[in-house]
């Protein structure tokens, strides 16, 4: 394997990060730390991590560069802090989570570091997947199982997107319905389970069927070629814009109008959306 092209980092972007570790181990330390930082556990901090990351891509979308700068500087800071707690914790340092990435990228990437070739994005694609199933100890046999595959999204993706994900997955292996008329008889069907469920006490019965409706609704947006995750994402944007209208209009605190009077805020608020349209 050729030997990685060393190309210089400004010593600014070095000054910046190790002045950004050199704060968080100052809000971790025993000595003068913040007494927050120093409640907070790997654990602890997942919320967090998720969140940043959802507000990152939220900024990536309203293509504002400073925000985006600013949501990329609070998910660097979750990077940051787990590092330190582990290290707190004699378990690993940010220095190994770096080297290990790198390492990895360097491993995954023959045709930019080695001799392999790959001409397109597809045959990326296959290095990478053969690469990390070497890496993992799996046979060829193995990484094409579907049922791998799937627990993987599940595991790592946010439930929406896994779901989205795993309709895909088995559609492409055969799971599919012949035309989306079927599609809409399961979503019925679901519905009618969902109902039912609805009039017994067993909270877990209730959950599940709850899931299975959702998965058929994720089912109908793969045929219909939407983003459910999107479609949340934007009407959860129209609620709060509307709300912020609604406040505006309102003489005195929403929860003082009957449900009359908000209904009639709501009706303005999305009236006057549609024209800003």
């Amino acid at each position: 394997m050729s030997s990685v092209r060393r190309i210089p980092t400004p010593p600014a972007i070095l000054e910046a990060l190790s002045r950004l570790i050199e704060v968080v181990a100052q809000l971790r330390s025993p000595a003068g730390g913040c007494p927050w930082d120093l409640e907070q556990t790997a654990q602890t901090l997942i919320p967090y991590v998720i969140e940043e990351a959802y507000e990152v891509v939220d900024a990536i979308h309203s293509g504002e560069q400073n925000a985006i700068a600013e949501e990329l500087g609070d998910l660097l800071l979750q990077v940051v802090l787990q590092a330190q707690v582990a290290s707190d914790n004699n378990q690993f340092t940010l220095e190994q989570v770096a080297e290990g990435i790198t390492e990895k990228l360097i491993r995954r990437h023959p045709h930019v570091f080695g001799d392999a070739i790959a001409d397109n994005a597809e045959q990326v694609r296959h290095h990478w997947e053969q690469i990390k199933a070497a890496e993992k100890g799996e046979t060829p046999e193995q990484t094409q199982l579907l049922s791998r595959k799937l627990k993987r999204y599940a595991r790592s993706l946010p439930p929406l997107m896994a779901g989205m994900k795993i309709s895909k997955k088995a559609a492409a292996a055969g799971f599919e319905w012949e035309n989306i008329d079927g599609v809409w008889d399961k979503f019925n069907e679901e519905l009618t389970e969902f109902q039912a469920a609805l009039q017994s006490e067993d909270k877990a019965h209730q959950q599940a069927e709850l899931g299975d409706l959702l998965f058929t609704l994720i089912n109908l947006a793969r045929w219909y070629d939407l983003d459910p995750s999107e479609a949340l994402q934007g009407t959860n944007q129209r609620v709060i814009q509307r709300m912020e209208l609604m406040e505006t209009f309102a003489e005195r605190p929403l929860s003082e109008y009957t449900l009359a009077e908000l209904d009639r805020l709501w009706d303005r608020a999305k009236i006057q959306l549609s024209q800003e349209l």
